[in-house]
């Protein structure tokens, strides 16, 4: 069985153990990364086709005939076309919640960062301002408890229950769910982690969330959700935080709102392109309490292994006629 994990640069940072990946596939070439032209030869006779990011699109699908199986080290499905998959009779699969602590724990470090400030502390603490100060302690930029304060949720998947129950749990938050725009209004939410059995609009979340943590997934009614109107709605001590899609958030809008001091703090972790080869209005100098992240919320070790072992679970099923992890 010829197959081929064409860019496998993306989860293993050369730390992973394969062995999983090569008793379901003995043999399997492991490719760090290939551009159009060395996917192009190198899915050339391919039985299975593994990949976390680049685009499997049906013409590559149909230079393969002999294809059975194409599968995923990632949730989103966005890069293969699902469509031309079903047509041609080739199977698909992608892996869950292999992630989750990973994004918890990015999640509350970016909450505890700004709310503490680390990074204008730790700036002050070593360009001398500590050394000038006629105190023991540096005053400067406010510090918030986040006890009792309230965490709103975009998102209340698997990621975001669990940044729910850890922020309740760890640090003592109130938890209110936004309906989420494209679903229908008064869904039940998890009253575990919510205040109250309904979900509140988004509107009345923004209004309420001293924490806004979006977890949501990139849909036509998602796109730009968070823009100059609804920033406009948030306290302007509030914080923002995406590890889910860039395009959730109009960044012009965002940088706007922290140099306006009409928010407090924000942490992204994914932008609309990526690698950011266009620059992005985030990386402006100057933008006060903000922190962006290369899109390594998931990316724990103990994440990338599970990631490679769960598709190696599906390989393994899928040969012996199963359906685990199958999306087409």
């Amino acid at each position: 069985m010829k197959a081929a994990f064409l860019d496998f640069g993306t989860v293993s940072h050369d730390d992973l153990d394969t062995a999983s990946l090569e008793r379901a596939l003995p043999g399997i070439a492991l490719y760090p990364t290939s551009n159009d032209a060395e996917v192009d030869e190198r899915i050339a006779g391919c039985e299975f086709i593994l990949t976390n990011k680049l685009n499997i699109t049906r013409a590559r699908m149909r230079a393969v005939p002999g294809l059975r199986l194409i599968g995923l080290t990632a949730t989103g499905t966005n890069n293969v076309d699902l469509e031309a998959a079903r047509e041609l009779g080739i199977a698909v699969c992608n892996i869950t919640n292999y992630c989750t602590v990973s994004v918890t724990q990015h999640v509350l470090g970016a909450i505890l960062a700004l709310t503490h400030r680390l990074r204008e502390y730790h700036d002050a603490a070593v360009d001398g301002t500590w050394a000038k100060c006629e105190q023991f302690s540096v005053p400067g930029a406010p510090i918030r408890e986040l006890n009792g304060k309230v965490l709103g949720i975009v998102g209340h998947g698997t990621l975001g229950r669990s940044v729910a129950k850890a922020c309740r749990d760890a640090l003592g938050m109130r938890i209110l769910v936004a309906e989420r725009p494209g679903t229908p209004p008064g869904r039940e939410a998890d009253t575990t982690t919510s205040i109250g059995p309904v979900r509140a609009t988004l509107d009345e979340v923004l209004r309420s969330a001293d924490v806004l943590s979006l977890h949501c997934p990139l849909t036509p009614a998602t796109r730009g959700m968070i823009g100059k109107h609804e920033l406009a709605l948030m306290k302007p001590e509030a914080l923002l935080i995406n590890t889910a899609r860039g395009a959730l958030v109009d960044l012009d809008a965002l940088v706007a709102a922290l140099k306006g001091g009409d928010l407090g703090g924000a942490a992204i972790d994914v932008l609309p392109e990526e690698p950011p080869l266009s620059g992005s209005p985030l990386f402006e100098p100057g933008i006060p309490n903000l922190i962006v992240t290369p899109h390594i919320a998931w990316a724990a070790f103990e994440a990338r292994q599970r990631a490679v072992d769960e598709l190696a679970l599906n390989v393994e099923d899928f040969l012996r006629g199963g359906r685990r992890g199958r999306v087409v």
